[in-house]
């Protein structure tokens, strides 16, 4: 194994503690014998341990070895796999690199473990060859990654020569993307310092545009210009504001889910993060995605700074904001940042000298969001709408003026007329039937 894997090139260079690279050592050894046989046993158990962690993470089935092989080619991230990355495959000398890489994946696909097995004494790479794997939860795994991976990993087991090994792993690259931004919607940040690392949201919520009932004109809105984000026409960046539960926050997580195919990507970031912004950008602007920079429920007091470096992201800012990323953000404030009635007067004794400068700066955020949209509380007509549609969604069946006036006595003890709200009764009735 150790001679296949010293042929790889692009995807030669893998942490030496993965699993691929501590296989092939133990391989080397046991040809050397510069390692006992308990040794040899000991640290194929550990790397059998590994796999098998992987396999629960994933979800994986069937043939372990290869959906193992198969995640490796879709997580690294080379400047073969991120150039072809969301427009597939090119003419270029490096994809003559790139098929011996992918022959010596084939070799690998095709590696008889007998040999270690006997020499060893186990039995374990005969039966991660045929795994079974017990039934989980899908909130246990990332179903989204499971089913992509073992889907490849089918194919490439069919592929007759490194040409076709090439046309499916270059065509998955086109199709998804490579790395962790092509098997994932959303992301969080974690600051490291200078640095930050992105971290995936598994099992975002599968909300659509169509489970928010009414608002169409607000979701019109937000979907052309997402639209014309995806298809590399101008945009703008977007601030919906508004009252609370009316499905702000909802409506961009149903965009992200309508416009993932078409490499459309989300990350979260809190404000107390915002002095990490210029690092994230760094790390994304060259990607062959477009970025959804998210911030929820997004406000300032008087006294809070942070939006000094938003403005300085969003425009203003010496680098200008690369094409491929947006921000957009949920507000109950209108204008972000809140105002006191001294913010009104122009003059003051004890403080700054010319408060409507100090109000125009803060005011000035949020006029750089070029699509404003607005999510009003809907009437008590509106109300009752979502109520019926929901009640039918979820096969509540209670005669309708039974409903409505259940209904309305829960609103007044729960916040009020919103969406939220509606869905909230809903949820009360789903359970209690």
């Amino acid at each position: 194994m150790y001679q296949i894997v010293s042929r790889l090139l692009i995807y030669g260079d893998m942490p030496k503690d993965s699993i691929l690279m501590e296989l092939s050592d133990i391989f080397k050894k046991m040809d050397d014998g510069s390692e006992s046989k308990d040794e040899l046993t000991r640290r194929v158990f550990t790397q059998m341990k590994h796999l098998l962690q992987v396999a629960t993470d994933y979800g994986f089935d069937g043939n372990l070895w290869h959906n193992y092989l198969t995640f490796l080619l879709i997580t690294t991230e080379n400047p073969f796999s991120i150039t072809y990355e969301k427009v597939g495959a090119g003419e270029g000398s490096v994809n003559d690199f790139a098929k011996s890489d992918f022959r010596a994946f084939l070799d690998l696909f095709r590696f008889d473990f007998s040999r270690i097995e006997q020499t060893l004494g186990v039995d374990c790479f005969s039966r991660i060859c045929c795994y079974r794997a017990i039934q989980k939860k899908e909130r246990m795994y990332n179903k989204n990654v499971s089913e992509k991976v073992q889907a490849l990993s089918r194919r490439l087991e069919e592929a007759g020569d490194e040409n076709a090994f090439f046309a499916c792993v270059t065509g998955f690259y086109r199709d998804f993307g490579v790395g962790m931004f092509g098997l994932n919607k959303a992301f969080r940040i974690v600051s490291h310092g200078s640095t930050v690392e992105f971290c995936p949201i598994n099992n975002m919520d599968s909300v659509v545009l169509s489970d928010l009932i009414g608002y169409e004109y607000q979701k019109k809105l937000l979907t052309d210009n997402t639209l014309a984000f995806v298809e590399g026409r101008p945009a703008n960046n977007a601030l919906l504001y508004g009252d609370s539960g009316t499905g702000k926050s909802t409506s961009i997580k149903a965009i992200v889910n309508e416009f993932y195919n078409r490499g459309l990507r989300m990350i979260e970031i809190y404000k107390h993060q915002f002095q990490d912004l210029s690092q994230v950008i760094a790390q994304i602007k060259n990607r062959n995605y477009r970025f959804i920079i998210y911030m929820d429920d997004l406000s300032f007091e008087e006294f809070e700074i942070e939006y000094k470096f938003l403005k300085a992201v969003i425009e203003g800012g010496v680098e200008t904001k690369p094409d491929n990323i947006l921000i957009y953000a949920t507000s109950n404030r209108r204008h972000l940042i809140r105002e006191t009635w001294s913010d009104r007067s122009d003059m003051e004794h004890d403080s700054d000298i010319h408060r409507s400068d100090t109000l125009e700066e803060k005011l000035s955020l949020a006029s750089r969001f070029g699509c404003s949209i607005c999510y009003l509380k809907p009437s008590r007509q509106e109300f009752d709408q979502m109520i019926r549609e929901l009640a039918s969604r979820n096969s509540i069946r209670i005669p309708e003026n039974e409903l409505l006036a259940e209904a309305n006595r829960w609103e007044l003890r729960h916040g009020g007329i919103s969406g939220r709200t509606a869905q909230q009764f809903i949820n009360y009735l789903a359970g209690r039937s």
